[in-house]
């Protein structure tokens, strides 16, 4: 199996242990200090930084019945991209996810998603005024 593939591979992985409710098997493929950015102004828009702050979206996710249905995965070196849906508060759009590997885990996503849909199921991002 080439690295393309395992790398793929170990990306479904994820999105099964997802829709699986296995939060701790998706959690053990990050990386330590992995980054997510989540596109938009939506209250769970923004760049997250290591494994507590993804566990801490990944519940607000939870929150709204959120899932992820994968079409297509593409893979160039230790880059993987998910091309698919997601479904937030009985609401679906297309998305795409851009995941960076190293060593075996995520260190990286890239999300690319419908962000009126975001701010319509999460809420619009509270800006501090001051």
């Amino acid at each position: 199996m080439s690295e393309q593939e395992q790398n793929i591979e170990l990306v479904k992985k994820g999105y099964e242990a997802f829709s699986a409710g296995d939060i701790e098997t998706v959690m053990n493929l990050f990386d330590d200090n992995i980054e997510w950015v989540q596109p938009g102004d939506s209250a769970i828009s923004g760049t997250h930084h290591g494994k507590g702050e993804l566990g801490q979206f990944i519940s607000r996710l939870a929150e709204k019945s959120t899932t992820a249905t994968p079409h297509r995965f593409l893979a160039d070196g230790d880059t993987v991209v998910m091309l698919g849906e997601t479904t937030a508060d009985n609401e679906t759009s297309g998305v795409a996810q851009v995941f960076t590997l190293r060593d075996g885990k995520t260190v990286r996503v890239q999300a690319y998603a419908d962000t009126a849909l975001m701010e319509r199921v999460f809420g619009k991002k509270q800006v501090a005024t001051g």
